[in-house]
């Protein structure tokens, strides 16, 4: 594989919200709560932890929050005419994104190196051996 070059761009699937990724993420996890299956409608949905200051973000985002099992608020910024999601944010930690990145140009940054929320995994969903796995959130 050759070397991913950064920034990266990402945009929703309409195009207006648009991004640059500036860094590499500081993890990747794959995340099988039901929450995400929710979101990805599919087996997991995948997160890459980027400081706030290595993304730049361009267009017009809409805010949706939820409790999460921690207590925190799980903050969402989505695209008000897709509906696609960006990233979550807990507000209480503003400079800690989880990005969404499936929609970046080069997505082989997006490679987990974890599986959380496995006690809410899938059956039929097999995670790779070897991978660092958590039964909820680490």
């Amino acid at each position: 594989m050759s070397e991913i070059n950064y920034p990266i761009h990402g945009s929703c699937q309409c195009g207006n919200v648009r991004y640059q990724l500036l860094a590499p993420p500081s993890l990747v996890v794959a995340c099988h709560c039901r929450e995400c299956q929710k979101l990805s409608t599919s087996a997991f949905s995948i997160t890459a932890m980027v400081k706030a200051d290595t993304v730049k973000f361009e267009g017009e985002m809409q805010d949706w929050r939820r409790s999460a099992d921690s207590g925190n608020t799980s903050a969402a910024k989505f695209c008000p005419t897709c509906g696609n999601r960006i990233y979550h944010v807990n507000p209480e930690q503003p400079d800690d994104i989880k990005l969404k990145p499936s929609n970046l140009s080069d997505t082989r940054v997006i490679q987990p190196m974890a599986h959380v929320w496995v006690s809410e995994k899938q059956d039929w969903y097999q995670i790779p051996e070897g991978m660092k796995t958590f039964d909820k959130q680490p």
